[in-house]
């Protein structure tokens, strides 16, 4: 099998040198004799473009999909300057990259988790902003167990954290004394490590050891992301610097079609209606 997975971290290499590797391991693939691409951004993405990849794999032995990391601006970045074939983005783009041709995939939900043995089930929107900014410090002021709360959150630039921001910051500040992790899994990591913290990570990422609390009475489920009940999702999207052709644009068709789909919708991810741009 010629999937290849390999994780970078976003918080430490700068754009350029991140970009510089992408470079390398771009030469790296391409030299093997193979068909290959490289698939770069978002860590939300990320191990959804895997699954796709393996899937994809198993159709096409001899063509190679390696997925990268970095965040969503640098998938963004990395695509339009050629260093990746596709990038990643968990965010909406932004106006000065609106030139880029791109496709949403999937929708994802977007969950606020805290430790399983918490008491708490459900919190408000106004309760979250407040603990984000530290307006609220202890989870006995929710009516929860005393104890100082452990804020967690994502780095600058990744689409999770922009996703958070405008959906439920508001125009309001993430505290700077905030713990800052640089994937959805370093993340769940701490919050199921920690009865006092509290974190924000991908849907489809909820398993039993961290706990997804209710949105203003609303569970956080595929379900409820689907019918808009739950107000917490944003859109996944696949960019390239032009409209892709060759093997960009067959992963993309199969990431569209039905059975890519399916693979996505079983993840929990909700399924894209439509191409985005054309």
């Amino acid at each position: 099998m010629l999937f290849k997975s390999r994780y970078f971290n976003a918080g430490v290499l700068t754009s350029c040198a991140a970009l510089l590797v992408l470079a390398v391991v771009l030469l790296s693939v391409r030299g093997n004799g193979t068909t290959a691409i490289i698939v770069a951004g978002s860590t939300s993405v990320q191990p959804y473009a895997e699954i796709l990849a393996e899937e994809y794999a198993h159709l096409h032995p001899d063509q190679a999909i390696d997925i990268q990391g970095g965040g969503s601006s640098a998938g963004i970045v990395a695509a339009e300057s050629g260093t990746a074939d596709i990038g990643m983005s968990s965010r909406l783009l932004k106006e000065k990259e609106q030139g880029l041709w791109f496709v949403e995939i999937a929708k994802d939900g977007l969950a606020i988790i805290i430790h399983p043995q918490n008491l708490i089930n459900g919190l408000t929107l106004e309760q979250i902003r407040n603990i984000y900014t530290t307006a609220v410090a202890d989870w006995s002021e929710l009516e929860g167990t005393k104890g100082r709360i452990h804020v967690i959150t994502r780095e600058e630039g990744s689409g999770t954290r922009s996703a958070f921001e405008e959906l439920v910051m508001g125009g309001s500040m993430i505290t700077p004394k905030a713990i800052v992790q640089d994937s959805n899994g370093a993340v769940k990591q701490l919050v199921a490590g920690d009865p006092n913290a509290i974190g924000f990570i991908s849907l489809g990422l909820v398993d039993h050891m961290v706990k997804a609390v209710h949105i203003d009475g609303v569970a956080a489920s595929l379900e409820t992301v689907m019918d808009g009940s739950y107000s917490l999702y944003r859109p996944f999207f696949f960019v390239t610097a032009s409209r892709p052709d060759g093997l960009s644009e067959q992963f993309i068709d199969f990431t569209l079609s039905a059975e890519g789909q399916r693979v996505l919708m079983k993840e929990g991810l909700v399924p894209a209606m439509e191409r985005t741009k054309e």
